[in-house]
């Protein structure tokens, strides 16, 4: 959800990967919405296409060898799954903290709009988040820092053999 510290998680693995020399691209998805998603709104239609095109491009950098980090809120199950099947080496990192954590970090404001109404279809508030059933790293952010997230990150993926540098 927003706030969870998805990018920040991603900007911390970016820096890794690069040090590590490894070829990396990262797609946030406040900036896959202006540019790859710019249009599209935040019904469920709408958000299943912008993580469908947040696959495609994770499908074209992928079997280029670029590895692809996104940051992105993906509220629904069948949409995640869809893109797991299409990108080989799929893990998915599930960011988390509770609601009142969330509204602390909220530094646009979004959470009071959307707690007051005034903002709709806001995912975890007045729009679902399904929580993944099968995530590879979940990450709670209240709970740890966004090193420490990296270094989970990082352990896994050094677990399913999709890394051999330090």
């Amino acid at each position: 959800m927003s706030g969870s510290g998805k990018s920040t998680l991603a900007g911390i693995l970016l820096d890794r990967f690069r040090k590590a020399g490894a070829k990396v691209e990262l797609l946030d998805g406040d900036i896959v919405r202006t540019r790859l998603s710019k249009g599209l709104g935040f019904s469920k239609p709408d958000r299943d296409e912008n993580i469908s095109r947040i696959g495609f491009v994770c499908e074209l950098l992928s079997r280029n060898g670029v590895i692809a980090l996104v940051a992105a809120i993906s509220p629904y199950r069948e949409a995640r799954q869809q893109v797991r099947e299409r990108v080989e080496n799929f893990v998915e990192v599930y960011c988390q903290a509770p609601l009142e954590v969330l509204c602390g970090r909220d530094v646009k404001g979004l959470y009071k709009k959307a707690l007051s109404g005034e903002i709709r279809n806001f995912t975890g508030v007045s729009d679902p988040y399904e929580p993944p059933l099968d995530a590879e790293v979940t990450i709670d952010s209240s709970t740890c820092t966004p090193e420490q997230a990296a270094g989970n990150v990082w352990a896994k993926l050094k677990d399913l053999g999709l890394i051999c540098f330090d």
